[in-house]
């Protein structure tokens, strides 16, 4: 548990502009994220077909999120982050002239989600691996809660309602916004401090740290018995909720009768749980312990989960959501907090990449599997999904718990990093 003295520190400057490079790249991400689904409304109404998008989205993680992680292992993140988001810039601009000729197909959608998520593998990726460099291993949980909290309120409500209302006026107005914040972004990592982004750093009064090899990464996640058996339960609920979700832009615009034009404040209204348990998270690890933190946050969110799907009703519907995303938020604060702090710093990018491309690999099928069941009840996917993480957490309520008992070698994080 953190002191009252730790708990006053400051983050430092360095943090500070990563952090500012994260709310550009996310208010970008979440003006595309509630963009695509409603052009893709306007070219097919098939549950199944919106579902497939949802999946894409997850795809490059499957195929590239293991390439990414040797590639910021090996590389200074701050310029991968660039040329992340440059790309995905260019894909912004390819993305509107299609849709200003009229030339867009729910193919060349498909094309470029899977562009945008190619990108984001590389983006996302660096800040992960970039946080436990800027600050010190007791910080670790408010950090990442603030770059969560960032992150929900940038895209719940700032990004999405923009977007629902620049969708109504013209179609490829969001998708222009989308490119600029990716290019804003880019540029803005640039000037996180050049040391925090390499991938070895000097540990407190010790000798450099090397790069392993990438077998020495894949032996130390196998022989971690907490870490290998917290992937394989993240990876199944992050389906089990992928699943759930797949479709949801039709549930509330068909089922729930949602006007697009809302759309986005309606995403707004569901981020408050978030944003909530983004807020509170790091709070709540210090009072109770990270272990039953996330064991009630899991519950939490696959219940909230299910009682979407329960009722036709509006107002039900978007607490069940945002009480979900609540839980959702909770968990991953001190879940990101535990990996960084237990994976040493020159393994870290290909150690999230490894974690990420096996706990996303199954979530495209599930996602497209949702959309399949979503045709017999746009409804039904958020029970089966729902349930199933709550049961699921149930059952692997010891080792949840054990996450605070977990403790790692060594501090690797040198003052310099941090201004």
């Amino acid at each position: 548990m953190s002191s009252p003295r730790t708990e006053r520190r400051d983050l430092g400057a360095g943090f500070g502009r990563l952090w500012t490079a994260a709310i550009a790249s996310n208010l970008a991400d979440g003006i595309g994220r509630t963009a695509v689904p409603l052009v893709a409304t306007t070219l097919t109404r098939d549950p199944a077909l919106i579902a497939g998008l949802s999946a894409v989205t997850f795809l490059p993680w499957l195929l590239f999120g293991i390439p990414a992680g040797i590639l910021l292992d090996r590389v200074d993140r701050r310029m991968a982050m660039a040329a992340a988001n440059t790309v995905r810039f260019a894909v912004a601009a390819v993305l509107a002239l299609l849709i200003s000729t009229g030339s867009l197909s729910i193919w060349l959608l498909y094309v470029c989600v899977l562009a945008f998520g190619l990108g984001e593998t590389v983006f996302d990726n660096a800040t992960t691996t970039v946080v436990p460099s800027l600050v010190r291993r007791d910080q670790l949980d408010r950090a990442n809660g603030r770059m969560q909290a960032a992150e929900i309120v940038i895209q719940n409500f700032v990004a999405t309602p923009i977007a629902g209302f620049l969708f109504a006026a013209a179609i490829v107005l969001p998708i222009w916004l989308t490119g600029s914040g990716f290019l804003v972004a880019g540029l803005l990592a640039l000037t996180i401090p050049a040391s925090a982004a390499r991938a070895s750093h000097l540990p407190l009064g010790g000798a450099p740290e090397g790069r392993p090899p990438f077998r020495a990464v894949v032996r130390f996640l196998w022989d971690h018995r907490f870490l290998r058996r917290m992937i394989v339960l993240t990876s199944v609920t992050a389906s089990a909720l992928a699943f759930a979700q797949g479709s949801v832009v039709l549930l509330f615009l068909d089922t729930l009768h949602v006007p697009a034009a809302f759309f986005g404040v309606m995403t707004a209204l569901i981020g408050v749980g978030a944003l909530g348990g983004a807020l509170i998270s790091s709070r709540l690890v210090e009072r109770f312990g990270r272990g039953r933190v996330m064991l009630c946050a899991m519950v939490l969110s696959g219940a909230g989960m299910a009682v979407v799907g329960l009722p036709a009703n509006l107002v039900v519907a978007i607490a069940g959501y945002a009480a979900g995303a609540f839980g959702v938020a909770v968990w991953n604060v001190p879940w990101g907090a535990v990996r960084q702090a237990l994976i040493p710093n020159g393994m870290l990018g290909r150690a999230m990449g490894i974690i990420r491309t096996i706990g996303w690999g199954l979530t495209p099928i599930a996602t497209v599997l949702g959309g399949f069941v979503a045709r017999i009840d746009l409804r039904l996917p958020f029970v089966i999904g729902g349930g199933l993480v709550v049961l699921l957490s149930l059952a692997s309520a010891r080792l949840i718990l054990s996450a605070s008992a977990q403790e790692p070698e060594q501090e690797l994080i040198p003052e310099g990093t941090r201004s």
